[in-house]
């Protein structure tokens, strides 16, 4: 456990500040529908994509993969009923690079979901994890080949 603790106070007109260990404040908007800020769950899984993500460049790295850029999309499904849990959180990781191993991505992806990021296991006896891929090869280098970027989807 951390000793410095988050620290989250009441701003007025249904706004919250968050403080966390490292110092840093953010601003919540608890307001349903006026978004001046993102929401609670809004950061929730902000943190929990950010978890998985920050796993799967840092593996892709130490396979010496060619990444270039990264983007995770998550699309998210709640229970009708109170407390409105998440019933199904879904993961797209889109990777750009060059000569990308579909395989390396994959594995990647499954070492963060299984075994790596606390966020996603955190979630995981409640809520179904679902994750697929694309890859984006970045272009070669001008006289090197084939022009554009190629996308290989994997679900």
């Amino acid at each position: 456990m951390s000793d410095t603790p988050t620290v989250i106070e009441y701003a007025g007109d249904e706004f919250l500040t968050v403080t966390t260990p490292s110092g840093h404040t953010q601003t919540v908007d608890v307001k349903s529908g006026r978004r001046a800020a993102a929401g609670p769950l809004e950061l929730f899984i902000a943190g929990l994509g950010s978890c998985t993500a920050a796993d799967v460049v840092s593996i892709l790295h130490k396979k010496r993969q060619q990444v270039t850029g990264y983007r995770a999309e998550i699309r998210t499904t709640r229970r009708a009923d109170h407390p409105r849990a998440f019933a199904r959180i879904e993961i797209k990781h889109i990777v750009r690079g060059t000569q990308l191993s579909a395989e390396a991505v994959a594995r990647a992806i499954e070492l963060s979901t299984n075994k790596y990021c606390s966020a996603v296991a955190t979630v995981r006896p409640t809520a179904e994890v679902v994750t697929s891929f694309e890859i984006v090869e970045e272009q070669p280098a001008p006289g090197a080949g084939r022009e554009g970027p190629v996308s290989t989807k994997a679900h």
